[in-house]
C-alpha cells in the first residue's frame, strides 16, 4: 500500500470512493472535488492498493479555527499557510472498512500537519464516530454549528 497526494487524474477514483462512503446529501460532487484538486492537491491523502483508492483523507488549511459550511464548496477559502488543517472527509471503501485503512491515513495527515507548523486538525463527525477520532487525539467540542447535508455534526478538535 502506498499513500500520495492528489492529481487531477485521480478525479473519477476520488468521485467513487466519495459516493461509496457518504449519502448524496452529505458527498462532494464531481464539481466540488475538482475545484478542490485545482487549489489544494496536496491536501488530499490517498491509500492505494495495486493501483486501487481504498481510502482516502481531504480538507482545507486556514487560519480560521472553526470548520464552516461554506469550506465545503468554496475551495477559494483555503490558505497555504493556515494555521488550521481542516478535514472534509476520511473515506474508505466499505469492503475495506474496519482493516485500519483511514487510521493510518489520519496518522500520516497529523505527521504531515506537524511537520508544516500548523496548529492542529478540525473535523466535524456524526455522536457514533466521536470515540473513534478521540483515539488519535482529537477533542470532542460539542455539536458544531454545521447543516452540512442536514445532518447533526459533532466538532472536534486536535491541538498539536
Amino acid at each position: 500500500m502506498t499513500i500520495t497526494h492528489a492529481s487531477p487524474a485521480d478525479l473519477a477514483a476520488l468521485c467513487a470512493v466519495e459516493a461509496a462512503c457518504f449519502p448524496p446529501a452529505e458527498a462532494a460532487d464531481e464539481h466540488t472535488l475538482r475545484e478542490r484538486l485545482a487549489v489544494f492537491p496536496d491536501h488530499f491523502w490517498l491509500l492505494w492498493e495495486h493501483g486501487r483508492l481504498l481510502s482516502f483523507v481531504n480538507g482545507m488549511a486556514t487560519d480560521e479555527p472553526d470548520l464552516r459550511d461554506q469550506m465545503y464548496t468554496d475551495a477559494a477559502l483555503h490558505r497555504p499557510d493556515g494555521r488550521w488543517q481542516m478535514i472534509f472527509g476520511v473515506d474508505t471503501i466499505p469492503a475495506r472498512r474496519r482493516e485500519g485503512l483511514a487510521g493510518r491515513l489520519l496518522r500520516r495527515v497529523i505527521e504531515d500537519t506537524r511537520a508544516h507548523g500548523r496548529r492542529g486538525l478540525v473535523l466535524t463527525c456524526k455522536q457514533a464516530l466521536t470515540p473513534y477520532y478521540a483515539g488519535f487525539g482529537f477533542v470532542n467540542e460539542g455539536v458544531s454549528g454545521s447543516a452540512h447535508g442536514g445532518a447533526v455534526w459533532y466538532a472536534m478538535r486536535l491541538t498539536l
